[in-house]
């Protein structure tokens, strides 16, 4: 599996409704944390007073990504995302344990 770094914009379309919109963001939460268990979705972040996520997330290639993975988000018909493909720096310290 190669890891992408994912900047994940949700722009909700103008006069849909707020039950269509709870809706989707319930099954969202849902099908976040079965990608999560996956071992698809490694980290998830959300920037300070932001409405968008930066997210780590593994697939085979990117368009494994975005046809398996970030596509079968129920909020992806609303989304933009920017895609950058990860590869291992030679310094990296490795994981610390740190979860914050």
């Amino acid at each position: 599996m190669n890891e992408f770094l994912v900047e994940l914009t949700t722009t909700v379309p103008e006069g849909t409704d707020p039950a269509e919109v709870d809706r989707r963001r319930a099954a969202e939460a849902v099908r976040a944390n079965e990608l999560a268990s996956a071992g698809r979705l490694v980290r998830l972040w959300r920037p300070a007073g932001e409405l968008r996520s930066v997210g780590v997330w593994r697939a085979e290639d990117e368009a494994d990504l975005r046809e398996k993975v970030i596509g079968t988000l129920p909020l992806w018909p609303w989304m933009t995302a920017v895609v950058t493909a990860l590869q291992t720096h030679p310094n990296d310290p490795g994981p610390t344990g740190c979860t914050a």
